[in-house]
């Protein structure tokens, strides 16, 4: 609740409050403010106090007033209207491009203009710290769980002492990226039975690195793509960006919809179709065997290719099913990263891919980032090298393991119920109530929740959240959503 100081009055305050969640994009572009009569009682103040709040967004140019609906977030890089009648016309076009076209098949299309705005200010929102509580909307694992990734700095202390800073920073790396560590990622990728000799391997900046350069390079404006649905919120924005036309697939418990995939195949010839095999974000889902076969048939039939983004695969099992493994990298392209399990701000990735596709990736990543950083390759290198990796891994997964049987268990007991069956990183939860109105309820209270909206390739109301097991292990926190949710 608000309270009054001699300082600040309420108005103020609840303004500031409004303009913080617009400026950091918690509130996206076209959300409607709460009614002045809901926000009074949210809040705790008159109804005078929320339209003098609202009067000072108007002025600041954050929101708009439309007739007889209310006040809304507005575009922030919009040129202001010329004419009466204008921001209702604006608002209007703008709502048709974001509600999503249809397709023949009678599932949603990703429309090319407009949508990412609302998929960006969403994505924003996931970097925001609400306070100092863990935050369940988080996609990464707690600092306090990384410390023990020391080994990482002395590798860096290591393979930069003495002559060896002198060989390795004052030059470009080579474009493939660092041999030792590809070398390292090609036996990494045999114990996976994945079969990418070094030459096949390009390091990047992060996982989504690596994907971009996959999309810049088998893709153009106006290309069809399938996408698991829900999925990664950063993919769908990414890609609508690039100009592409994303085919939502449906996730299930074996793997995508085949029947979806087979008539998208039959309506709109897609070139790519973008997966996570093992420990599906945010489902948890793996993909089992029966289904990699048949989606491989499908590659092979209609001529497109699969990205297989293996990011979780450190805190998978080795024997999970992978799409790569099966098809040994003829229609594959296998994409990982480092960050999840080392710390968010090693930018440290790679891809693996058919070796007719290698220098076309090569040129494209010359493009955008000339090489990646040497030093923190050669460093990744020798922690692999002397099974710090490795150790590390497992003792994330022994972590996390613990973390999810007790976040389950307190969630069941304040009365969630889960929509997958929990496994790896997420835990996605049916609230029964819309998560979109939810989020802000938890914001007040200083928790950051990711929405279900997040995981779509249209907004649309869903009341479905993602929660990471990591950060949820706090009684208090079940209580405060609970109530809250009591409350909508």
């Amino acid at each position: 609740m608000l309270t009054r100081t001699p300082e600040r009055t309420l108005t103020e305050q609840l303004a500031e409050r409004f303009a913080e969640r617009i400026r950091s994009r918690l509130l996206p572009v076209g959300a409607r403010l709460p009614s002045v009569r809901e926000c009074a009682r949210q809040q705790g103040v008159s109804p005078y106090t929320v339209v003098a709040a609202y009067d000072q967004l108007l002025a600041q140019g954050l929101v708009e007033a439309r007739r007889q609906r209310g006040f809304f977030v507005r575009d922030s890089v919009q040129k202001l209207p010329h004419a009466a009648g204008s921001i209702e016309k604006i608002a209007i076009k703008d709502v048709a491009n974001t509600s999503g076209a249809t397709s023949p098949l009678g599932a949603a299309v990703l429309p090319m203009s407009g949508s990412h705005i609302n998929a960006t200010t969403l994505i924003r929102g996931m970097f925001h710290q609400a306070s100092s509580k863990p935050q369940p909307g988080a996609g990464v694992f707690p600092p306090a769980w990384l410390e023990d990734a020391r080994f990482m700095p002395a590798a860096v202390r290591r393979v930069t002492a003495g002559r060896a800073l002198q060989d390795g920073s004052l030059v470009y790396g080579e474009p493939r990226g660092d041999v030792g560590l590809r070398d390292a990622l090609a036996r990494r990728l045999a114990d996976l039975n994945v079969p990418a000799q070094p030459g096949q391997i390009i390091t990047t900046v992060g996982a989504t690195h690596a994907l971009d350069i996959v999309s810049r390079t088998l893709l153009k404006a106006g290309d069809p793509v399938m996408v698991e649905e829900p999925g990664w919120s950063v993919e769908f924005a990414r890609l609508d960006a690039l100009g592409m036309r994303v085919l939502p697939v449906p996730r299930g418990p074996l793997g995508p919809d085949l029947d979806v995939m087979a008539r998208y195949c039959e309506a709109h010839a897609p070139k790519l179709f973008v997966s996570v095999s093992v420990l599906h974000n945010p489902t948890g889902y793996s993909l089992s065997p029966g289904h990699a076969h048949q989606i491989l048939q499908l590659a092979n039939r209609h001529g497109f290719h699969i990205v297989e983004d293996d990011t979780y695969g450190h805190i998978a099992p080795e024997h999970a099913t992978r799409l790569s493994a099966l098809d040994g990298l003829r229609r594959t392209l296998y994409v990982n990263g480092f960050a999840k399990i080392l710390a968010p701000n090693w930018r440290v990735g790679y891809l693996a891919a058919p070796p007719d596709l290698v220098e076309r990736l090569l040129d494209t990543k010359l493009l955008s980032t000339l090489t990646t950083p040497s030093i923190l390759e050669k460093a990744l290198a020798l922690c692999i090298e002397q099974g710090q990796l490795r150790r590390h891994a497992e003792r994330m997964r022994l972590r996390l393991a613990q973390a999810r049987a007790r976040s389950v268990q307190i969630a069941l007991e304040a009365g969630q119920r889960f929509a997958a069956e929990p496994a790896g990183m997420f835990g996605w939860v049916e609230t029964g109530v819309d998560t979109d109105m939810l989020a802000q309820r938890m914001l007040d209270e200083g928790y950051l929740i990711a929405p279900g909206a997040l995981f779509h390739a249209t907004r649309r109301p869903c009341t479905l959240m993602r929660i990471n097991f990591a950060t949820t292990q706090d009684p208090g926190f079940w209580k405060v959503f609970r109530r809250a949710a009591q409350g909508l």
